[in-house]
């Protein structure tokens, strides 16, 4: 499925007002798009400039929808409860499921380890590696899913985090049954293998990861910082940030004389001034006269 062409549509549409009609059109252009990137596909065009060419065939929706004004700003929740999208029960259940299955593998494994239901170290092994399939297929399924916020993830980068995530949880339980001698210590190197294996691959998803953040997500967030002073003014957030560490600093000073030279129970009253000047600087930051 190529989910490219979904966000690129959203950010077509982003600020338009979504009306009843506005709406359905979406959802025909929708339609269109799809299949005209399916023949593109076809034709040998890879799907991100499939997607970008149909959409730029498409050209400005606001001529299809009449010259439509640009819409005004929505209330973030009315624009939620408008952009929901409800879990497919099929999802709920696998999410269950699995859910299911890594409590119940590492029930069964940390037993087994700990003596109470012996049985052998490959059943706790066993079991392990059974609970970290099923985490990794709970975490790779939820990103591939559509939600209210966001855009699917591509299935294969899905399928990364599920490995990664399979990679770390089997690593932390080797390295529990080893704390637990129930294999023995040499088996530390699977182990460290697969929480660095893990951690590397979770640091270069991270690093790659673009924005999944539907249209109007994105179109709140814009307003939210355009009413953020330390977004609007990065100087007074770095200002606010000096002052804030000199103001603990000093409480903690504070802290220290108090408790050596009136007692240790007056000691927290330099913190609490400390917290009170930290929110008075605070209010005098974000409320005071801006700049012009």
């Amino acid at each position: 499925m190529n989910t490219d062409i979904h966000r690129l549509l959203d950010e077509a549409f982003a600020g338009v007002e979504m009306t009843p009609d506005a709406q359905d059109l979406k959802e025909e252009v929708r339609a269109n798009l799809v299949a005209r990137v399916d023949e593109l596909e076809a034709s040998g065009v890879t799907p991100a400039d499939a997607a970008r060419r149909a959409i730029s065939e498409l050209g400005d929706v606001r001529e299809l929808l009449g010259d439509a004004p640009p819409a005004r700003a929505a209330n973030p929740q009315d624009a939620y409860l408008r952009h929901r999208v409800r879990p497919q029960t099929g999802f709920v259940v696998r999410i269950v499921l699995w859910s299911l299955g890594v409590v119940a593998g590492l029930v069964l494994s940390t037993l087994n380890a700990t003596g109470v239901l012996p049985i052998s170290p490959w059943f706790s092994i066993g079991m392990l590696g059974f609970a970290s399939t099923a985490l990794g297929l709970l975490v790779g399924d939820s990103l591939a899913q559509e939600t209210t916020t966001n855009h699917p993830m591509p299935e294969s980068r899905a399928g990364a985090y599920a490995l990664a995530t399979f990679l770390g949880l089997y690593g932390l339980g080797f390295a529990g049954l080893v704390a637990l001698t129930a294999v023995p210590l040499w088996c530390v190197v699977f182990a460290a293998l697969g929480i660095v294996a893990s951690i590397v691959l979770f640091a270069f998803l991270g690093a790659s990861q673009t924005n999944r953040h539907k249209a109007w997500v994105r179109d709140a967030h814009r307003a939210e910082e355009a009413n953020n002073r330390f977004a609007q003014e990065p100087e007074t957030a770095a200002r606010f940030g000096i002052y804030t560490a000199v103001i603990w600093i000093l409480a903690f000073a504070g802290v220290l004389v108090l408790g050596f030279t009136v007692g240790w129970w007056w000691a927290p009253l330099a913190l609490v001034g400390g917290f009170a000047v930290m929110m008075i600087v605070l209010a005098r930051m974000l409320f005071g006269a801006r700049k012009d």
